[in-house]
């Protein structure tokens, strides 16, 4: 979420440096100077965390008075027993028990480290704390960081993770009804063409993460994901912006949402001369520059939204019985009605070993088309796409 690479791969320097950043605490990041005293108030942060949008605890850091670390940036004296001494303070005062990743950033020599913790969203909501079980959310402000659920809501926290699917099954069917009430406008009918979709967003979405005002400019940050600048225009929908390709026979839309939802979907289906005939087909290097470019907005566009909860991708082609795919010399039939790949990721997870997760989503989609590929194929369409500006 805060930081470019897994919490386990981070180092003291890369805490300082975060830290030179003079990003604020809030909703999903807590500064601590030491460990506190008082063990039950720790596992309290640690739970409203993990009850709420999940977060990042960092250990070693004072803040000021607006909340933003204050410097020196030196962390605290070295102690060997800092990870046990985190994880028997979960164990004992939070049920049931939330799992955390832990490192000890430790400095060069030795003597100082950081501790950051890392928090994910739960899906066993309420966490309870302590001899009277209460339940804790993040609310993010500095005069009440963790908030006592009242009983009253109490039913919503536990019910959340399920209302939170709910909400996601919503955004991702209306951001489908946007792309074919487009191709309706034009005459087209989404349940004959062969559409493809690519989504990012949070699996367990719960509010608006930014303004939907202010999704403008991200877009703009977001450029990979939007190639041909000059054909593309905004068009407003709810909670969002659809970025449309404006150019003639081209029917693509990207849209963003103030909820973290990010959907790509167009025609999959190119012109295509085969034995003589004309016909339309898949072609595979085209759908893998539509990932690739996927993915590095993707990356742009959820550091613009400061989310490093889990995200739920897919992957979905419909309408492709009988469709002609090909990939250089091969072509090949396909024989499924649709194809659908789900993931789970984090954008941390995805920044650090991006490669990887094209290569076997590459892999996954060319053999669903039909296409045999060895992974030295897609390794070299993927140097081929991303060296290209």
């Amino acid at each position: 979420m805060f930081f470019d690479k897994p919490v386990h791969d981070l180092t003291f320097d890369d805490v300082v440096h975060f830290c030179q950043q003079q990003l604020p605490e809030g909703k999903q990041l807590d500064y601590k100077f030491f460990l506190p005293k008082n063990k039950e108030k720790f596992a309290k942060t640690i739970a409203s965390f993990a009850n709420a949008m999940g977060g990042t605890v960092i250990i070693g850091v004072n803040d000021d008075k607006n909340d933003k670390p204050r410097p020196p940036f030196t962390g605290i004296p070295y102690h060997e027993k800092m990870r046990n001494t985190i994880e028997d303070i979960i164990q004992t005062y939070i049920d049931p028990i939330v799992f955390v990743d832990i490192n000890t950033c430790v400095s060069r020599d030795g003597q100082r480290m950081f501790v950051v913790v890392n928090i994910p969203q739960s899906n066993l909501t309420p966490h309870l704390v302590g001899k009277l079980k209460r339940a804790y959310i993040r609310t993010g402000q500095s005069s009440r960081p963790e908030v006592i659920v009242h009983p009253d809501l109490l039913p919503w926290l536990l019910d959340h993770r399920q209302k939170s699917e709910r909400l996601r099954h919503i955004l991702y069917d209306k951001a489908e009804s946007h792309f074919e009430n487009y191709l309706k406008n034009k005459n087209l009918s989404p349940s004959v063409l062969p559409v493809a979709t690519l989504s990012l967003m949070p699996l367990y979405p719960q509010e608006p993460l930014v303004d939907y005002r202010q999704l403008p400019p991200i877009i703009s940050y977001c450029a990979a994901s939007l190639e041909n600048q000059p054909h593309i225009y905004l068009q407003p929908v709810q909670d969002g912006i659809a970025a449309i390709d404006s150019r003639r026979d081209v029917h693509r839309m990207t849209e963003f949402n103030a909820y973290g939802l990010l959907m790509s979907k167009w025609d999959a289906a190119q012109p295509l001369v085969f034995n003589g005939h004309d016909t339309r087909a898949v072609d595979f290097a085209e759908v893998a520059r539509h990932i690739i470019r996927f993915f590095q907005g993707a990356i742009l566009f959820f550091d613009k939204l400061s989310f490093g909860g889990p995200l739920a991708f897919r992957l979905k082609m419909n309408n492709t019985r009988a469709l002609r795919a090909r990939f250089n010399a091969q072509t090949a039939t396909v024989l499924e009605d649709y194809l659908r790949l789900d993931e789970n990721y984090n954008i941390t997870e995805i920044s650090a070993h991006l490669p990887a997760i094209l290569q076997h989503i590459l892999q996954t989609a060319a053999w669903s088309l039909g296409l045999r590929t060895e992974e030295k194929d897609i390794s070299h369409l993927m140097e081929q796409i991303q060296s290209k500006p």
